[in-house]
C-alpha cells in the first residue's frame, strides 16, 4: 500500500510516532465486558479524589466562566512563589507538566539536538524528542533506574537536553541528593537537564530533598511538579516549572495564550492550601503500598521498591495475558512492555478496597495461566 502524501508532508520524525497510550477507561472497559463493578489503578491517579478546598474553589470560580482565565496565572503563581522561595518570573504553567516537556522540546531542540534519556523511563521523553525531529539517546538503566554515569559519558556536543524522572515512572526508583548532585555539577552548560519531580511528594519525608536550591546555581535546571498525582488533580490538567529567569522567559514565549483554564487554576492554588487533604493522601498511600507488597511476597512476586504512588510487580511470565485476565475482572492495571518491561505490571494505589479487589483479582488469575 502506498504511503498517503500527508505523511510525505509532516515534519520529518512524526510518522513515525507511536501515540502515547493512555491507561483503558472505565466507560471503555463498561462498553466491552458489561461488568457492574470496575477499579481502575492504571494511571497513578489520586484514589480520594479532588480534596474539599478543590471543589469549593472550582464552584467559586463557575460563574465566570464566559471570560478568558488570566493567561499570566498570576495569583497561582504568587503562591507558588512563597513556598518555594522563589520569583514569580522563575515559574512557568503548564496544561499538566506533560506540556512544560513539549515547551522546552519546541524551545531548544533541533533535527541537529541529542537528547538523553534513561531505559524504563517516561514514555513522552522520547514522544517529545521524535516530535521536534531531535536524536533520542537512551541509556540502559541501573537496576531499573537512571545511570547518571552513563547519562554524563553519552554526552557530545549535540546534546542540548537530559531528562531525569525523580522517582521514576514507571518503575518508582529514586535518587539521593547526593546523587543529582554530583550529576548536576559535571554537567556541561549546553546541557539543558529536566529534573521531572511530578511524584515528588510522595518521597519519604527522611529522603525528600528541596531541588529548588540547586535553581540558583544552574541556570540550565529546570524542575517539573504536577497537581496531577498527590493534588487529585489530574481531570484538570495542571503543572508548573521552575527555572532560572532567562528559562522561563524563552518558554513563555513558545507558551501559548490561556494555557491553563479558570477552573484549573483556582483548584491548583486552593489544593496547595490543604494540608489536611494532602496528610490523608500521604498516609493512604503509606498504607496501600504495604498492602500490595505483602501480598505480592506472599504470591511470590518480586517487585520494584517504588517512592511513588505506584509499584511494578514482576510476574516472571509475559504480563499481557494477566493483564487481559483482569480487566475480565473488572480490573484495569498497566501493562508496560512498552517501557521494555514485559513481564511487569504497574499498580496505582488505591483505596484500601480497591486493592484488595486486585490482590483478590490477581490472586484467581494467577491460578489459571
Amino acid at each position: 500500500m502506498t504511503e498517503h502524501f500527508l505523511y510525505q508532508l509532516a515534519v520529518p520524525g512524526v510518522g513515525q510516532l507511536v501515540p502515547y497510550s493512555p491507561g483503558k477507561p472505565i466507560t471503555e472497559l463498561q462498553r466491552e465486558l458489561d461488568l457492574e463493578q470496575i477499579i481502575k489503578l492504571a494511571s497513578n491517579e489520586n484514589p480520594l479524589g479532588p480534596g474539599a478546598k478543590a471543589i469549593a474553589a472550582i464552584e467559586a470560580a463557575k460563574s465566570d466562566l464566559a471570560r478568558y482565565p488570566d493567561g499570566s496565572g498570576f495569583s497561582l503563581k504568587q503562591v507558588l512563589s512563597g513556598r518555594h522561595d522563589i520569583f514569580s518570573d522563575q515559574i512557568v504553567l503548564g496544561n499538566g507538566s506533560n506540556e512544560i516537556l513539549e515547551l522546552l522540546a519546541r524551545t531548544f531542540l533541533t533535527s541537529d539536538s541529542e537528547v538523553i534519556f534513561s531505559q524504563h523511563a517516561f514514555a513522552v521523553y522520547p514522544l517529545v524528542t521524535q516530535a521536534a525531529g531531535a536524536k533520542g539517546i537512551s541509556i540502559p538503566a541501573n537496576n531499573y533506574g537512571h545511570d547518571l554515569d552513563g547519562m554524563l559519558k553519552a554526552m557530545t556536543a549535540n546534546t542540548r537536553m537530559v531528562f531525569i524522572a525523580n522517582p521514576n515512572n514507571p518503575t518508582g526508583t529514586y535518587l539521593t541528593h547526593d546523587e543529582v548532585e554530583t550529576f548536576l555539577s559535571s554537567l556541561p552548560r549546553h546541557v539543558i537537564c529536566v529534573l521531572d519531580e511530578a511524584y515528588y511528594e510522595y518521597i519519604n519525608e527522611r529522603d525528600r530533598f528541596n531541588s529548588r536550591l540547586w535553581l540558583e546555581m544552574y541556570p540550565n535546571l529546570i524542575i517539573t511538579r504536577t497537581f496531577s498525582k498527590a493534588y487529585g488533580l489530574a481531570g484538570l490538567r495542571i503543572g508548573y516549572g521552575l527555572s532560572s529567569v532567562e528559562m522561563i522567559d524563552l518558554l513563555n514565549r513558545v507558551r501559548q495564550p490561556f494555557n491553563n483554564n479558570s477552573l484549573a487554576l483556582a483548584a491548583a492554588q486552593a489544593a496547595l492550601d490543604d494540608n489536611e487533604y494532602l496528610h490523608k493522601t500521604l498516609e493512604l498511600n503509606r498504607q496501600g503500598m504495604t498492602q500490595l507488597t505483602k501480598a505480592f511476597s506472599d504470591l511470590n512476586l518480586p517487585w520494584i521498591p517504588s517512592s511513588a504512588n505506584f509499584v511494578s510487580v514482576d510476574l516472571q511470565q509475559p504480563a499481557l495475558p494477566v493483564y487481559e485476565a483482569l480487566l475480565r475482572k473488572g480490573v484495569i492495571v498497566r501493562p508496560v512492555a512498552n517501557y521494555g518491561m514485559p513481564n511487569h505490571l504497574r499498580i496505582s494505589i488505591g483505596t484500601m478496597e480497591e486493592n484488595q479487589f486486585f490482590i483478590d483479582a490477581l490472586s484467581e488469575v494467577l491460578k489459571d495461566v
